[in-house]
């Protein structure tokens, strides 16, 4: 009897001793990744502004900008280590189209919109009277005379930007530098462009003050500006002068050569217009232009600077750039045009015939 209560005895002390081993050991198994878990960092998401970019037209000028915007502002969110999500539209020049483009942006719920040429700037002014969502525009030749802003250096509201103001007595010195006696000047413009209205009236008040004789010619469609441009060449002008408008802009590569073989130089507001044809454009660099755009967009956003005291920013637009290609078909040597324009401006430089910049590689 003895024998079996220790048989049994024993038995019992080994079930014990595998119980106690098993619930011993369960545990350990699952609580280490618990603790891993635990002491793992959760990861932090980076900060994330969404810009809405509204283009005017497909130009070389303007899309240098929108791309050194998108360019610089992915830089700056490496940089700053915040994320910029660009919504980026071209409306080409159709108000209706506009419109919706920046009634889209307001209803992606931007931090900011991006008014590339002065009508768009001046919708997007009009769209955020109310929401304030942030405007900062570029390439607006005369912000405060259309009205985007009180001043310069304090603009009063959500908006500020980028100015590419042309001037317009410089582009004029050079016209003469080059042709002491040119007496007869056309003027080629869409009188619908609000930016061409101020270096207009300065170039007639400039030429008249000479003596010079001025005749005006204006188109709104590329086909208006071609018949503009072959009734300044039954009017014999010397030469044309044409302001930042983009309207003009989109048909210089209509136009150029209808100019060039008539030998009436066209002189213009930005190096787009000598990248498709015209014989000079003077004006600021619009790839700069971008970036510095861009670096406004980001301390309004990130910095928290606010656009009413944030002043608006103007460039040194001492550049001119000559067609070589245009310059030859005139008759004329380059290195004795760009000798007689060096007293006027900062920098001389020279281009060929393209769409785009890009195409120039």
């Amino acid at each position: 009897m003895k024998k079996i209560i220790s048989v049994l005895l024993a038995l019992t002390l080994v079930f014990a001793l595998a119980a106690c081993g098993s619930s011993a050991s369960a545990p350990a198994s699952t609580a280490a990744p618990a603790a891993e878990e635990a002491s793992a960092p959760a990861a932090e998401e980076a900060v994330s502004f969404k810009v809405g970019i509204c283009n005017y037209v497909d130009d070389a000028s303007l899309n240098q900008i929108v791309e050194n915007i998108e360019n610089q502002l992915a830089a700056l969110g490496t940089e700053k280590g915040v994320h910029f999500e660009v919504l980026e539209d071209n409306c080409n020049a159709d108000a209706n189209v506009m419109a919706q483009i920046i009634a889209n942006f307001i209803a992606e719920d931007v931090d900011l919109m991006v008014g590339v040429a002065t009508p768009v700037a001046m919708a997007m002014q009009s769209a955020t009277e109310e929401n304030q969502i942030p405007v900062v525009f570029a390439a607006v030749s005369d912000p405060l005379g259309v009205g985007l802003v009180e001043s310069l250096e304090a603009p009063g509201s959500n908006v500020t930007g980028t100015s590419d103001y042309l001037d317009t007595n410089a582009v004029m010195n050079l016209i003469f530098a080059a042709d002491p006696d040119a007496a007869t000047i056309g003027l080629l413009y869409d009188v619908g462009q609000d930016a061409s209205a101020a270096p207009i009236a300065d170039a007639k008040a400039f030429l008249e003050a000479r003596g010079v004789t001025v005749i005006e010619r204006t188109g709104t469609t590329v086909d208006e500006v071609t018949l503009a441009a072959q009734a300044l060449v039954a009017d014999k002008v010397d030469a044309i002068f044409t302001p930042t408008d983009n309207t003009i802009m989109t048909a210089e590569l209509s136009i150029y050569e209808i100019l060039a073989q008539a030998g009436i130089p066209h002189y213009t507001g930005a190096d787009s217009f000598a990248l498709n044809g015209a014989f000079l454009g003077y004006g600021v660099d619009y790839a700069n232009l971008g970036v510095e755009t861009a670096n406004m967009i980001a301390e309004i956003l990130v910095d928290g600077a606010d656009p009413a005291s944030t002043g608006v920013m103007t460039f040194d637009n001492g550049t001119a750039t000559v067609n070589t290609e245009t310059c030859e078909a005139l008759g004329l040597d380059y290195d004795t045009v760009a000798a007689a324009f060096a007293p006027y401006c900062t920098q001389v430089q020279s281009i060929t015939t393209a769409e785009s910049f890009s195409d120039l590689g």
